[in-house]
């Protein structure tokens, strides 16, 4: 499986969604609102990807776009590298996956609902 490295990180972002913007985000009305970058009342691929991006970001510590194993979690070093690249490919997988009526958009609705 060639993603299967994207998994930690995938695992860590509903918590460091949380806590990434100010204040405590309590509703999916906030997820979309802090996640809608041109406030157009729905969410784009780019804008998801650019959201759930934060975390892999913070990791890479060289700025080289990949997660290399010193720059993984713990319990996780060793594995192989994950690029930037790899994991916005998963997440544009998990949007295409929530866009239920496949518009190519997220609303409040979708976003809630987990990728089946």
């Amino acid at each position: 499986m060639p993603y299967r490295p994207l998994v930690f990180v995938l695992c860590l972002l509903p918590a460091a969604v949380a806590g990434q913007a100010t204040g405590q985000v309590t509703s999916t009305g906030d997820y979309l609102s802090r996640m809608d970058a041109d406030g157009d009342g729905k969410i784009s691929l780019i804008e998801y990807q650019d959201w759930l991006s934060y975390a892999f970001d913070a990791m890479d510590a060289n700025h080289d776009g990949v997660l290399d194993a010193e720059e993984q979690p713990p319990g996780r070093r060793g594995h192989l590298a994950l690029t930037r690249e790899q994991h916005r490919t998963t997440l544009a997988e998990r949007f295409g996956k929530q866009d239920r009526n496949r518009d190519g958009w997220l609303d409040a609705r979708e976003l809630a609902s987990p990728p089946q």
